[in-house]
C-alpha cells in the first residue's frame, strides 16, 4: 500500500496546546463556516419565510437549541464517550458492537449494515461541504465589489484545486496553518455578532425554546420543512467524531465550549439583531453585520476559512477510509501516514482525487451556493440518525446503562434526527439524490468487497491442504530441496491450512526453504495492538513456523518493521532481513454460476480486486525481496 512514512514504534505525541491549535484549524472549519449560509437559507430558501420579528426569534430559538442538543450535548458529552480506544466514527462504532455480539446473532449483521450505511452516507457529505462553503465565501464578493461577479465560480475551483493539491502535505502541517486562521475567524465572528446584538438586544429572547415551539406551532408543515435549513447550523457535528482519532476528545471539547460554541451563537444572533434592524439584508446578511471597509477582508478570510472547512470532511473521509481497508470493507488503498507523531493522520491519493473530482463537478452542475444547500443535508442527517441508533446500542450493550432518563435522552437524539432526516427528505428533488446516490453506490462497494472476501476465504478452504498432511506428505521427501535462507508465504484468510503461493513453489521448484514461515495478518477490532502483543510464532515441525501479526484497523501494516522489532525469542528463528524471501499469491478472480453473489456483483469484485494496490505495498515489503505466483479464483 504504501510509500508511507517510517515511524518509530514509540514515537513523541504532540503537546495539548498543539492539538487544540489543530482541532480548532481541521475539525471546526465545517461547522464554523455555516453562519455563512445557515440564516439566509433559513428566509430565503426553498421555503422562504417573511422576516418578521416572530419568524426571526423563532428561527434563532431553533439554531440555539438545535446546536445545543446535537453537538454540545449529543457529540461532544455523549457520542465522544464512545470511542474505540480514541478512535471515532461510525466504523469504530461497528468494531466496538462486533466484540459485543456474542450470544446475540443478530448483533453484528445489524451492526455492520448501520456502520456502513453511515461510512457510505458520510462520503456523500464530504463531497458537498467543500463545495457549498467555499462557493457561499467567494459569493461575498458579489457584496464587496459587484463587478467581480463573473469571477466567482473561476475563483471558487481555484480555490478547491488549491485545497486538494496541498492535502499530500498532511493535516499535521495544514492544522498548524490553518489553526491560527480559524481562532482569528472565530473571533472576528463573535464581534461581529456582538456588534449587531448591541444594535437589537430584544434578540438574545431566542434563547427561550418556546419561541421555538411557537414557531413550529404556527406554521405547520412550512414550520417543518425549515428544519431542512435549520440543520445547516450543524453540519459538521458528524466530522467532530470521525476525526477525533487525529486528535484526541479533550482538545476537540475545550475548543468547542471556550471559543467555538460562543462564537456562533453570537453571530447567529448577530445576523438575527441584523434582521430586525434591517429585513433588506436577508440579501446576504452575514457580510452585510460587517462595515463597508471590512468587507473585503471578510471575505477573503471567510474564504481561507471554508477551505478549513472542507478540511474537516476530507480529513473525516481520509480516516473513514483506511478503518474500512483494515476492516475488510474496501481493496487495499496506497496510504502514506503523514506525521511522525500522530498515527491517525493519513492521506490517501486515489481517495483525494476522487473527492476533487466530484467537488468541482457540483460546483460547475449547481453554480450557486443556495442550490447546493438545497441538496446539502439530509446525507448529514441520515448519518446522524445511524450514529444515535449505534451509540444507543452501545449504551445498552457496552456500557450496560440502566438509567431511564439516559435511554430518554438517547431518544430525545433519535427523536431530533429524525425530524432533521425527515425535513431533509424534501430536498431530494432539488439536489438531494446526489448525496443519497453517491452514498447507495459506496455502500454497494463497501458491502461487495466485504462478501466477496468472505467467498474467496470459503473457495480457498475448500481446496486448501491442512498443514498437517502437507507436513506428513513433504518432510522427509527426497525430491524436496531445503535451500538455505528464510521464505515467509503469506496466508492472510488460511491460518490452518498451506496458503496457495507455497503449494505452487513445491510443484513447480520442488523447493522448501530451511525456514519457512506461514504468515497470516489479523486486524483486531480495536485501533492499535500493543507491541507486546504484535507477533506470536509457534514451530511447527523441522524449521517450518506458523506466526501471526496483528494490528489494530489504525495501524500501520509494515511486515518487515513489525519483524524488526521482534525478538528471536518472540519469532522462534533469527531475523536476517537480506535472507528473507516473500512469497505472495497475485489472485485473478473469475465471476461463474456458483451460489454467492449475482453476476453483476461478482464481476464488480472481480474489478475491484483488479484495481486494489498490491500486498507488495501494502505491507510495506521490499520489493527485490517479493515472488508473486498467480492464483485463479472462482466465486
Amino acid at each position: 500500500m504504501t510509500e508511507q512514512m517510517t515511524k518509530p514504534e514509540g514515537c513523541e505525541k504532540s503537546s495539548f496546546g498543539a492539538l487544540l491549535v489543530g482541532a480548532l484549524g481541521i475539525v471546526y472549519g465545517d461547522i464554523g463556516t455555516s453562519p455563512l449560509y445557515t440564516l439566509h437559507e433559513c428566509f430565503a430558501g426553498e421555503h422562504p419565510l417573511v422576516v418578521d420579528k416572530a419568524n426571526i426569534l423563532g428561527i434563532l430559538s431553533l439554531i440555539f437549541w438545535s446546536i445545543t442538543i446535537i453537538v454540545s450535548v449529543k457529540y461532544v458529552i455523549v457520542t465522544m464517550r464512545a470511542n474505540n480506544r480514541g478512535e471515532g466514527g461510525s466504523l469504530a462504532l461497528l468494531a466496538m458492537l462486533n466484540q459485543a455480539g456474542e450470544g446475540r446473532p443478530w448483533l453484528p449483521p445489524l451492526v455492520a449494515t448501520l456502520g456502513i450505511a453511515a461510512a457510505a452516507l458520510f462520503y456523500g457529505d464530504s463531497t458537498i461541504t467543500p463545495a457549498v462553503s467555499v462557493l457561499s465565501a467567494i459569493e461575498g464578493l458579489q457584496v464587496a465589489a459587484p463587478a467581480l461577479e463573473d469571477y466567482v465560480l473561476p475563483i471558487t475551483l481555484a480555490i478547491l484545486v488549491g485545497l486538494f493539491a496541498i492535502q499530500r502535505k498532511g493535516t499535521a502541517l495544514v492544522g498548524s496553518m490553518f489553526g491560527p486562521v480559524m481562532i482569528v475567524w472565530f473571533v472576528i465572528l463573535a464581534i461581529l455578532g456582538l456588534r449587531n446584538i448591541a444594535k437589537a438586544p430584544l434578540v438574545l429572547a431566542a434563547l427561550s425554546p418556546h419561541y421555538a415551539f411557537l414557531f413550529m406551532a404556527d406554521h405547520g408543515l412550512v414550520g417543518f420543512l425549515s428544519l431542512g435549513a435549520v440543520v445547516l447550523s450543524v453540519t459538521g457535528g458528524e466530522a467532530l467524531y470521525a476525526d477525533m482519532g487525529h486528535f484526541g476528545r479533550p482538545p476537540i471539547a475545550l475548543a468547542w465550549y471556550l471559543l467555538v460554541l460562543p462564537a456562533l451563537i453570537l453571530n447567529y444572533f448577530g445576523q438575527g439583531a441584523l434582521l430586525l434592524s434591517d429585513p433588506k439584508s436577508l440579501e446576504n446578511p452575514f457580510f452585510l453585520m460587517a462595515p463597508t471597509w471590512a468587507l473585503v477582508p471578510l471575505v477573503i478570510l471567510a474564504g481561507i476559512a471554508t477551505v478549513i472547512a472542507s478540511q474537516a470532511v476530507i480529513s473525516g473521509a481520509f480516516s473513514v477510509t483506511a478503518q474500512a481497508m483494515q476492516l475488510g470493507y474496501l481493496p487495499r488503498m496506497r496510504i502514506l501516514h503523514t506525521s511522525a507523531k500522530e498515527k491517525g493522520q493519513i492521506y490517501i491519493p486515489f481517495l483525494n482525487s476522487l473527492v476533487a473530482l466530484f467537488v468541482i463537478a457540483l460546483v460547475l452542475g449547481f453554480r450557486t451556493s443556495s442550490n447546493l444547500a438545497a441538496a446539502y443535508g439530509i446525507a448529514v442527517t441520515g448519518t446522524m440518525g445511524i450514529t444515535t441508533i449505534m451509540v444507543t446500542m452501545v449504551a445498552a450493550f457496552i456500557w450496560g446503562w440502566k438509567n431511564k432518563l439516559a435511554y430518554a435522552l438517547l431518544g430525545l437524539f433519535l427523536i431530533v434526527d429524525i425530524s432533521f432526516f425527515a425535513a431533509n427528505a424534501a430536498k431530494i428533488i432539488h439536489g438531494g439524490w446526489f448525496p443519497l446516490a453517491l452514498g447507495a453506490i459506496i455502500f454497494l462497494l463497501l458491502m461487495t468487497w466485504k462478501r466477496g472476501r468472505s467467498l474467496v476465504f470459503a473457495r480457498r478452504e475448500d481446496g486448501a491442504m491442512p498443514i498437517g498432511d502437507f507436513v506428513a506428505s513433504v518432510i522427509g521427501s527426497k525430491n524436496i530441496t531445503r535451500p538455505k535462507g528464510t521464505a515467509i508465504f503469506l496466508t492472510s484468510t488460511l491460518r490452518d491450512h498451506i496458503p496457495p503461493a507455497l503449494m505452487h513453489n513445491l510443484k513447480h521448484n520442488q523447493v522448501l526453504h530451511e525456514v519457512t514461515v506461514l504468515l497470516t495478518i489479523v486486524v483486531e477490532d480495536i485501533p492499535h495492538v500493543d507491541q507486546s502483543r504484535r507477533i506470536t510464532s509457534e514451530h511447527v515441525t523441522d524449521g517450518i513456523y506458523r506466526m501471526i501479526i496483528r494490528y489494530g484497523f489504525m495501524d500501520e501494516t509494515n511486515i518487515p518493521r513489525a519483524l524488526a522489532n521482534a525478538s528471536e525469542q518472540q519469532l522462534g528463528f533469527f531475523y536476517e532481513p537480506m535472507k528473507i524471501s516473500y512469497f505472495l499469491s497475485r489472485e485473478t478472480i473469475i465471476a461463474s454460476d456458483r451460489p454467492g453473489m449475482d453476476p453483476l456483483r461478482e464481476a464488480l469484485f472481480a474489478w475491484m480486486s483488479r484495481s486494489a494496490s498490491s500486498a507488495m505495498e501494502f505491507f510495506a515489503l521490499p520489493v527485490n525481496r517479493v515472488v508473486e505466483l498467480g492464483d485463479q479464483i472462482e466465486i
